[in-house]
């Protein structure tokens, strides 16, 4: 099969990548350093035709509502409609755990607006929603970080480590459409508070985590379960302990 992956040189594309032409696929690797934009919309069009599978992994490269707000907009109309006229069987995009539950986030805002375009575009689909990646729990120490401390809530999170992720985007892809949502997530269930502490003590770092239940995530208030998916979730098998033995 042909398959174009969108995003397909970040951390997540080029590990599907990898994954799908270990298996014998054609496999088009679409990023603008390759010469595909899903912005401008150039090399777009002739990288999608005659393609089976889509697989979207593009991120906004701004968390700012706006800025956030039109990357996914925009990339996701020109992608869609290239679909479209190329009749693709099967498009995939990676999105995020609680999505819906973090509305007062624009970012996530951006990230409902791509999942309704992919919903009424008539291409056969599956959103996979992803907890957060283990490789990202030093963004959220800084994104935590105020004046001196950093504050987190004790609520629940459960990481997942990027191979992980891999696999199983690699796997829907194959796979019959599932028209929904699939949720993914970590093998274990932290408190937010204990697990950076444990990242900070891991890599040396002196600092120390005040735990606050109204402590805001990425500027959104969170509840118990905000961050976690539901308990049918398909589970990776990367530890934590294991991930960051193995980290690079």
């Amino acid at each position: 099969m042909k398959i174009l992956v969108v995003g397909g040189t970040g951390l997540i594309g080029s590990k599907v990548v990898d994954k799908l032409r270990a298996n014998g696929h054609t496999v088009i690797s679409a990023s603008p350093s390759t010469g595909i934009d899903t912005i401008t919309g150039q090399g777009l069009a002739e990288a999608v035709m005659n393609t089976d599978i889509v697989i979207d992994l593009a991120n906004s490269p701004s968390f700012a509502d706006k800025e956030a707000l039109e990357f996914f907009e925009t990339s996701g109309r020109n992608l869609l409609a290239c679909e479209i006229n190329a009749n693709v069987k099967h498009h995939i995009a990676l999105s995020v755990v609680g999505t819906d539950r973090l509305q007062a986030s624009g970012y996530f805002r951006a990230k409902q607006v791509q999942e309704n375009l992919i919903k009424k575009s008539g291409v056969p689909f599956t959103i996979v929603h992803s907890t957060q990646f283990m490789e990202f729990l030093g963004s959220i120490v800084a994104f935590t970080k105020q004046g001196e401390g950093i504050t987190a809530s004790p609520y629940k999170i459960q990481p997942i480590a990027s191979e992980d992720v891999a696999s199983f985007v690699a796997d829907f892809a194959l796979g019959n459409p599932v028209n929904g949502i699939v949720e993914i997530g970590g093998p274990e269930r932290f408190k937010l508070s204990e697990l950076l502490q444990t990242y900070l003590i891991k890599t040396s770092d002196p600092q120390r985590v005040i735990e606050d239940p109204k402590a805001l995530y990425f500027g959104v208030a969170i509840e118990e379960m905000t961050l976690v998916p539901e308990e049918n979730a398909k589970r990776g098998s990367i530890t934590f302990e294991d991930w960051f033995a193995a980290r690079s």
